[in-house]
């Protein structure tokens, strides 16, 4: 548990949460993020700010549906920010969950799904942000989870990109169960965001419709924004949603095309030999008074006839334009 407090115009740090009850009680801004399910986090959260049972819960338990409950003294926000993509196409996401009184801010962001740390870093250096609150603060926070999440979510087109021209290559071939494998990854991958941001937009957009107290008035403008922006994420996560649908339908029309082209030269292939392997077997047939069996040509002539049949049928395809 880490604990940043403003004494004057200076950001201070502590871990103790004797002094956390001290700056609570003379209504200092505090912000405490939490690292880990620990007894001083435990005990921070019950005894120092009187969160409810449930939200601490809430906060220690990873849930895959973000989360948006208020409370007479306080602000539950659960969301959650895409912290990794993946060689294979795939997208890790966590948890971060905020919690917005009027004089503190509890985070837990156990994937580091926000810059935490540099964001300490940059408050120990410059106290401006902190000074402004905790609504300021959780913006600050929710606005760096959606930007990364906008920075993650475009790799998915160079990947289908890439995707695109593989399947051309290779699917129908036996590199292709690969390219399979990674339409499905990316396609599941993209369901995971569009199930997640479908709720987390209706959390951004109650956040800037001024709906909590928690919130001022001054800083709706600003989670407009962050709304705006995850707007995109949606929108960008549907699309490439489509466009992998698409690359998957591709996929099976090229599979389907080749495998439609190997069934047609066997079918003449097997055609052309119909008609050889009926001579063949009529020539040879050991009757004593088939007048061919002993004429000195007759060998050559059925050899001269068998191409000679073969090539009609391939001329006659030809016509057609079967091949």
């Amino acid at each position: 548990m880490r604990a940043l407090y403003q004494d004057g115009g200076d950001v201070r740090e502590t871990s103790s949460v004797d002094d956390l009850e001290v700056l609570v009680k003379q209504s200092t801004f505090v912000w405490v993020d939490l690292d880990s399910s620990k007894p001083e986090g435990n005990e921070a959260l019950e005894r120092v700010f009187g969160i409810h049972p449930l939200t601490i819960e809430d906060i220690w338990n990873e849930q895959s549906s973000p989360k948006i409950e208020d409370f007479d003294s306080y602000l539950y926000v659960r969301v959650h920010g895409a912290h990794a993509f993946n060689p294979d196409g795939s997208v890790a996401l966590a948890e971060l969950d905020v919690v917005i009184g009027a004089n503190f801010l509890i985070t837990h962001d156990c994937h580091r799904v926000c810059t935490i740390d540099d964001l300490h870093a940059a408050l120990l250096r410059s106290p401006k942000t902190f000074g402004k609150g905790p609504a300021w603060l959780a913006h600050t926070l929710l606005d760096q989870l959606v930007d990364r999440y906008v920075i993650i979510i475009e790799q998915f087109e160079g990947h289908i990109e890439i995707l695109e021209e593989d399947i051309l290559e290779k699917s129908g071939t036996p590199e292709g169960c690969p390219v399979l494998a990674r339409i499905f990854e990316l396609k599941r991958s993209l369901q995971a965001i569009r199930r997640v941001s479908v709720h987390q937009r209706e959390i951004l957009l109650r956040l800037s419709r001024g709906e909590f107290d928690e919130i001022p008035h001054d800083a709706l403008p600003f989670y407009r924004d962050v709304y705006d922006h995850f707007v995109r994420v949606t929108d960008l996560a549907d699309s490439y949603r489509e466009l992998v649908t698409g690359a998957l339908e591709i996929h099976l029309s090229v599979q389907s095309n080749r495998m439609n082209g190997v069934m047609k030269t066997l079918t003449l292939m097997s055609t052309i030999m119909l008609p050889l392997t009926f001579i063949a077997g009529v020539y040879g047939m050991n009757f004593e008074h088939m007048p061919e069996l002993k004429w000195v040509h007759g060998y050559p002539f059925a050899l001269l006839f068998m191409a000679a049949v073969a090539l009609a049928i391939m001329v006659w395809f030809r016509f057609k334009k079967w091949v």
